[in-house]
């Protein structure tokens, strides 16, 4: 199957990565944000700016991939609402770190979301912390990732 690849770019820390990966097989990439993102000049690649009002990039993703008919389309986000859409849609999710997101571990994900936003609308100190910082296994791990996504037949 051949796949057309979203990349929801707003802090996507494996853009590159995911060109490579394209490249390798031959996919349309497209990168989504609502701020001018460089991306390769070359065939295959194409940059989507959209106006800056809130999740205009993920509604344009989503709607991208329902247009499609979601199952040859697979979506880099680390947002999980937009995972949820897509996936609703057919359509696959991998987020940055290198994890896919199915419908069988969305709704926890989401539900762990909602937990963490209560938990720092509610802190006494300002930060909770945030991720690790992004390491090169976390690179690895994702290029693998995106090449089995790729590669491996859906079921």
């Amino acid at each position: 199957m051949s796949y057309h690849i979203y990349i929801d770019a707003d802090a996507c820390p494996v853009r590159e990565e995911t060109y490579r990966v394209a490249r390798r097989h031959g996919l349309p990439v497209t990168v989504v944000a609502n701020h001018y993102i460089r991306t390769p000049k070359e065939p295959g690649v194409t940059f989507r700016l959209v106006d800056d009002s809130f999740d205009a990039a993920d509604d344009f993703i989503a709607e991208a991939v329902e247009a499609a008919g979601g199952t040859s389309c697979i979506v880099i986000t680390a947002d999980i609402l937009l995972a949820e859409r897509v996936l609703k849609a057919n359509g696959r999710v991998l987020g940055s770190n290198g994890k896919p997101m199915t419908m069988d571990t969305i709704g926890s994900q989401i539900a762990v979301r909602a937990i963490m936003a209560d938990l720092r609308a509610g802190a006494e100190q300002p930060n909770l912390g945030g991720p690790a910082p992004f390491s090169h296994r976390d690179r690895s791990r994702y290029l693998e990732a995106l090449h089995l996504m790729i590669t491996k037949p859906v079921r």
